[in-house]
């Protein structure tokens, strides 16, 4: 990685991307230089010209321009954002056939470019997104990143303060599995300050049955947004700056993103799923393995079984065709 360039190429003007885009220029000193691709090229520049005109107001300077695949070579992050929108009632999961074609178009022409940084993928369904991604890049699994669950451990976080009257960042929990429904809370994993959860519960007289409660407002936060305002994008784009901050400064953060399991990791072989990871600029460090009660287990396995269910009928035969 070139500490100085700090070069970040965003795939998808879409609203996701450009929430991530929007993100980064008032965020200041993330990165220096937003290259922006997508198919629709006279919208790409008209973003990039409708951001270069608020970088007077932005905290630091950065260039931003509209660019071609090309532009990748010399990049350290690729975001791909790009793909079909989730419609009302839509799960994530049905989305994947129509997305698997849009990635086909899109990590071959990167992959061209010479690009050696880390693919940082957000379209959903993203944990098979992301193996897409893997697969079609041939890349090692350490710099094939999916946003995974760090949108859902954040909505976790508010929806906890805000029951707990803590501030957020005092709420140490995790959303893990399945960008989705299948997602789950590793209770025993999750603390206010240095008091674990179900602790704070207890000594407050809250039923511990709130705590699925608040799981369930994550997993039905994103349905509840697209019936309101038909997408979702603030929040997955801040998640994304907050994920390219910690590649770009070496951060060594822990952070809920869809990585790969391959050696026996929670139990699971071969498969993208939301879990703690350590993150810095190599990409994924290390996973930090939790260690689950039997309930917990079983939902990370059925967590993992859908997601396979849904590879193997549909983006086997689509990513080798």
């Amino acid at each position: 990685m070139n500490a100085d360039r700090r070069k970040v190429v965003l795939i998808g003007t879409g609203m996701v991307g450009m929430s991530f885009a929007y993100s980064l220029v008032n965020q200041g000193g993330i990165c220096n230089e937003l290259v922006l691709i997508d198919i629709d090229k006279k919208r790409a520049n008209g973003e990039a010209m409708d951001l270069n005109h608020g970088l007077a107001f932005a905290k630091s300077n950065m260039k931003i321009c509209a660019g071609e695949y090309k532009d990748c070579k010399d990049a350290d992050i690729v975001v791909i954002s790009a793909g079909v929108a989730q419609k009302e009632g839509e799960t994530r999961l049905d989305l994947l056939q129509r997305n698997v074609e849009v990635f086909r178009s899109i990590i071959g022409p990167v992959i061209k470019s010479g690009f050696d940084g880390i693919f940082l993928v957000a379209t959903n369904p993203v944990d098979i997104m992301t193996r897409v991604t893997f697969e079609l890049s041939r890349f090692g699994a350490s710099r094939v990143i999916g946003t995974g669950t760090s949108l859902d451990t954040a909505r976790l976080r508010y929806l906890m303060a805000d029951y707990l009257k803590i501030s957020s960042k005092n709420i140490h929990a995790y959303i893990m599995g399945e960008h989705g429904d299948s997602s789950f809370v590793p209770w025993d994993h999750a603390y206010v300050g240095c008091k674990k959860v179900k602790d704070v519960m207890k000594d407050n007289n809250h039923p511990m049955e709130d705590l699925e409660k608040i799981h369930k407002g994550v997993v039905d936060a994103a349905y509840e947004i697209i019936e309101k305002k038909k997408a979702t994008y603030y929040g997955i784009g801040m998640a994304l700056s907050r994920l390219v901050k910690a590649v770009l400064d070496n951060e060594n953060s822990i952070l809920t993103v869809s990585t790969y399991l391959k050696d026996g990791q929670y139990g699971q072989d071969d498969i993208y799923i939301g879990v703690p990871a350590i993150i810095n600029s190599n990409g994924v460090r290390e996973l930090v393995e939790l260690n689950l009660n039997e309930t917990e287990q079983a939902k990370l396995n059925n967590s993992c079984k859908l997601i396979k269910e849904m590879r193997e009928r549909s983006i086997e035969k689509i990513i080798k065709g």
